[in-house]
């Protein structure tokens, strides 16, 4: 058995075709779409991101600012740089590039960020809705990777899934999505025994923990999805969390690392920019409404 490449490119275009048409729709109406990207300090470590989510945006017809600010600003002046964005109705989205300076804490700025404008999913308002399997402004990787999961051809009501890692922003959103859609989810951590049991039971293994060959052939069932976030460097290369040759002999799909959940996580991306617009838009409109 050879596994089916999950081609993440080609889902990805598909949604940031559709975010086009939305934003096509918002701008008829006078409310264009707008995202603003932070980022503090030396900007290398995010500039391939920046990048491709500048380019990403405007081909979704979305107006795209980059601001940088020194590594001297403090944590009161950007939180003040975030009201600012916050009350403008010009700005709909908000990202937070990271890495950021020490005495910036990442969280406090997520938290900043007003849950309308939030387009990442990260402010805890966004990640507590997906309890109540409430999607709007999803955690974008972990809404991407279950997206890559409903393009197979698995009921995913009553599907096993072993989701490996559970970060608060991709592990823990994925099991509430999964378990939403009816599947039953088994979450593995670093203190788990045997973390090869559960995932050789799964139909479908999500792994998003930054360690390079984690998972292997041998920890899948035969024919199972494998769903690999993971985004290494070694030697050169970007490779996932799964051993992709092993992995591929035994699954049933694979997502290729880049080429899998990359391309779709910023087609998500975007379709939450025009989906913060049109609630913008709907609460400026009540609004009004209730002034007058």
């Amino acid at each position: 058995m050879t596994a089916t490449l999950i081609d993440g490119k080609t889902i990805g275009a598909r949604m940031l075709a559709e975010a086009a048409a939305e934003a096509r729709d918002l701008m008829a109406a006078g409310w264009a779409p707008k995202l603003v990207s932070i980022s503090v300090g030396d900007v290398s470590a995010a500039e391939l991101y920046v990048r491709n989510q500048q380019k990403q945006a405007e081909a979704a017809g979305i107006a795209f600012e980059a601001r940088n600010y020194p590594a001297t600003i403090s944590l009161e002046q950007l939180t003040g740089v975030l009201a600012g964005l916050n009350a403008d109705p010009r700005v709909n989205g908000v990202i937070i590039q990271r890495p950021l300076p020490a005495h910036i804490p990442v969280k406090i700025l997520q938290k900043a960020v007003h849950p309308l404008k939030d387009v990442e999913g990260m402010h805890p308002a966004s990640i507590g809705n997906i309890v109540y399997n409430d999607l709007a402004l999803g955690p974008c990787t972990a809404v991407a990777a279950v997206e890559i999961l409903k393009t197979l051809p698995l009921t995913l009501e009553g599907l096993d899934v072993c989701v490996i890692g559970h970060s608060e922003i991709v592990g823990k959103p994925i099991a509430f999505l999964l378990m939403g859609l009816g599947a039953t989810v088994t979450v593995c951590h670093h203190m788990t025994r045997q973390v090869a049991r559960h995932s050789r039971a799964a139909d479908a293994v999500f792994v998003a923990v930054g360690k390079p060959g984690l998972v292997t052939g041998e920890m899948l069932k035969p024919g199972a999805a494998l769903i690999d976030i993971g985004i290494n460097r070694v030697a050169g290369r970007t490779v996932g969390d799964a051993d992709f040759d092993s992995c591929r002999d035994v699954a049933g799909w694979i997502t290729p690392v880049p080429g899998g959940v990359g391309p779709v996580t910023v087609a998500v991306l975007m379709k939450n920019a025009v989906l913060a617009t049109r609630m913008q838009m709907e609460q400026y409109r009540t609004a009004y409404a209730a002034a007058v």
